[in-house]
């Protein structure tokens, strides 16, 4: 009913014209036609793409990397499972404020890193060409100690007798990662494949709170559009369209997931 009650009113509303403030005026599927003629309706769903391209990988190769580190008779290992795991549940305020602090252009500590070996830093989220890329590496600091968790999981659950057999045959480490971890982590991977597609179509806190969707509109994701659409343009009909496209976009790729998933996730 929760989840239900909303999308059902989000539809119906998006077969009006609505500032929030007058009432409804009935224009059928005007606001659809409206935003698939409209440019920048491709562009906030590219740089979503352009976002989910960067974060997943790196939130999955951080997140594995450190998985197997903790998987290891490593000392402290709780105390830095923890440690890793403590970004997931800051908020994301605070997050942004952090990272425009470190990558600030004139004065922030990675700038300054750079520049002491003789590189000029980039202009990260004040140039266009860098913001997307700033928040990309924020999301994944934040979000990988999730997919570590996951990930570290699933590979506690691999019998141990596995990697002493491929030992005896002779396998070396990366042998070992390629030919039994990897295949018996996938069903791991395959959840943070899905989860991670979902948030990264739907990001939004982030890049509210560093860019704003700026500069000029270099970051602009489509729920940040959806949020400008809505208050900021008085537009929540064609708003409501655009969450309905979106709901579309991921319900279409979440299902070529599902059914492509017997292809490659092992779960013998």
């Amino acid at each position: 009913m929760f989840t239900l009650g909303p999308m059902v009113a989000a539809a119906w509303v998006s077969l009006h014209e609505w500032n929030l403030l007058a009432p409804m005026t009935w224009v059928g599927l005007d606001n659809y036609r409206s935003l698939l003629a409209d440019p920048r309706t491709g562009d906030v769903f590219l740089h979503t793409i352009y976002y989910i391209a960067g974060y997943l990988p790196l939130v999955y190769i951080g997140g594995l990397t450190l998985a197997l580190a903790l998987n290891t008779a490593l000392k402290g290992r709780s105390l830095l499972r923890g440690v890793y795991f403590l970004p997931v549940i800051t908020s994301w305020i605070v997050v942004a404020l952090v990272w425009r602090w470190l990558l600030n252009p004139s004065n922030g500590i990675v700038n300054t890193v750079l520049e002491a070996f003789g590189i000029a830093g980039p202009g990260w989220w004040s140039d266009p060409a860098w913001a997307m890329p700033s928040i990309i590496l924020a999301s994944a600091w934040k979000d990988i100690g999730f997919v570590m968790v996951i990930l570290l999981a699933g590979l506690q659950a691999i019998n141990q007798d596995l990697y002493d057999a491929a030992k005896v045959d002779g396998a070396g480490w990366w042998r070992r990662l390629v030919s039994v971890t990897l295949p018996l982590l996938s069903p791991s991977t395959f959840f943070v494949v899905v989860i991670s597609l979902i948030n990264g179509f739907q990001v939004f806190d982030q890049v509210y709170a560093m860019t704003g969707g700026g500069p000029g509109g270099a970051s602009q994701v489509v729920v940040q559009q959806i949020y400008d659409l809505t208050f900021r343009y008085g537009k929540a009909g064609e708003a409501s369209a655009l969450s309905w496209l979106l709901f579309a976009v991921v319900l279409f790729v979440t299902v070529i997931q599902i059914r492509g998933q017997k292809r490659w996730v092992n779960y013998g």
